[in-house]
């Protein structure tokens, strides 16, 4: 009797325990709501006012208000085209190529409804904030030239037609995440799209006037140093946010995010004081962002030591990648976004295959049974597949917005007097 009294019990209790599980599984998490909450204010604080101020100290004082006028008309162009179809698209069911448009205008999307167990309508804004600051970083590629209402059009476009089927195909039921690809925070979504758009964009509209001979320096390094500073805060939410919840995947993710980002500054400062004799503030800085975007794809998958790997080899390769792209093809991507963001989320979404494996003792990730030459192959072909169409469709989306308004750039005389006067008619500073 008294076994089957214990035996009844314990079985009572296990069905209490399972019926809890099924009940919580619908159920909105209080703690990671709060969290994810947290990560969406900043991430959107990694744009405004982070990339906005990092971008404007880097380009000259004629220029400064062009910079932060794009960054702020682009977080409300895509936080309207997400809401209309931007959403739908990158999430909602659709094929493996592209969602389709039920949840355009964000239809079925209320207070209590939950995506997992936070509310939809949170998942909505989180995604949005990745929406928005990934054209805007590729704004760096044109500073100083290109015309604001084509700024605008392509922008929009880009978002349409690159963003949204890229991230559909990683994070909204495609076919990369079908195949396996790892990307945790926006390797390819954000950093490879950015970075080779950015490439196309620098090549078609054509270099500054005056590159290479002409020196062309910050105007405003102080400036630049307080963006990058927001940046380094703000991506804890990019990175440790893309956990959706309050739990160790997040706290890792944070942890990795931030050794990444010190390790890739200290190797940028490293090689240009052996090589130049000082390091340059500049440098430390970049190499900051560069250990940010190498680890992105990363951050959910590995642990400390194979972060500060990573970290250290984007710092080194990023730094030779903007030598290569401007002293060797004199190709003017002003603010070096495809060396920083492109080659860095070209190396750490290879590199995850790597140091994500449980194989390596110390520098092995957290526990994925994965095969590093199986899943590297994986890697590879989400690395291509993002590149190559982002490639196709940003020259046909930047030759589309150049017909629509009569030429994608500025004059050279509009250049030389500063995109500030010529299309705002304000200056930055009192003259």
């Amino acid at each position: 009797m008294h076994h089957l009294s214990t035996f009844l019990r314990n079985a009572l209790l296990l069905c209490m325990v399972s019926f809890s599980g099924i009940v919580n599984a619908d159920e909105l998490s209080g703690a990671n709501t709060g969290w994810i909450l947290t990560s969406t204010a900043l991430v959107l604080f990694m744009t405004l006012p982070g990339l906005a101020l990092f971008y404007a100290g880097l380009v000259r004082s004629k220029n400064v208000l062009s910079v932060l006028m794009q960054c702020f008309a682009i977080a409300g162009i895509a936080s309207i085209i997400w809401l209309t179809i931007g959403y739908s698209l990158s999430f909602s069911e659709g094929s493996n190529y592209l969602g389709d448009l039920s949840k355009a205008f964000l239809a079925g999307v209320g207070e209590d409804t939950l995506s997992g167990d936070i509310p939809e309508s949170l998942f909505v804004m989180f995604q949005m904030t990745f929406a928005i600051i990934t054209p805007a970083l590729i704004i760096g590629a044109f500073a100083e030239r290109m015309k604001f209402s084509s700024m605008l059009l392509f922008s929009g476009l880009w978002l349409i037609f690159v963003y949204a089927p890229v991230c559909h195909w990683v994070w909204g039921g495609g076919w990369l995440g079908d195949m396996g690809l790892l990307d945790f925070a926006g390797g390819t979504v954000v950093h490879i799209t950015a970075g080779v758009a950015a490439l196309v964009a620098a090549i078609v509209i054509g270099n500054r006037r005056g590159f290479p001979q002409t020196p062309m320096p910050p105007h405003n390094l102080t400036m630049t140093v307080c963006g990058a500073g927001m940046l380094w805060v703000g991506w804890f939410g990019f990175n440790a946010g893309s956990a959706l919840a309050a739990n160790g995947d997040a706290a890792m993710a944070m942890l990795v995010t931030h050794i990444s980002a010190a390790a890739g500054a200290i190797a940028w400062m490293s090689i240009e004081w052996i090589r130049y004799g000082k390091p340059s503030v500049l440098g430390i800085v970049t190499g900051m962002v560069a250990g940010l975007g190498t680890i992105t794809p990363a951050s959910g998958f590995v642990g400390p030591m194979g972060a500060l790997v990573i970290g250290l080899s984007a710092g080194i390769v990023c730094y030779y990648a903007t030598q290569l792209i401007k002293r060797k093809f004199l190709i003017d991507d002003s603010l070096d976004v495809f060396p920083v963001h492109g080659v860095g989320g070209i190396l750490g979404t290879l590199l995850v295959a790597i140091f994500a494996s449980s194989e390596l003792g110390i520098f092995s990730g957290q526990g994925l049974d994965v095969s590093i030459g199986e899943q590297f192959g994986v890697q590879v072909i989400g690395v291509i597949a993002t590149g190559l169409y982002t490639a196709i469709l940003t020259w046909v989306l930047l030759y589309v917005s150049g017909i629509a308004t009569s030429g994608i750039r500025v004059s050279e005389e509009e250049e030389e007097i500063g995109l500030d006067v010529v299309l705002h008619e304000e200056t930055g500073y009192k003259m």
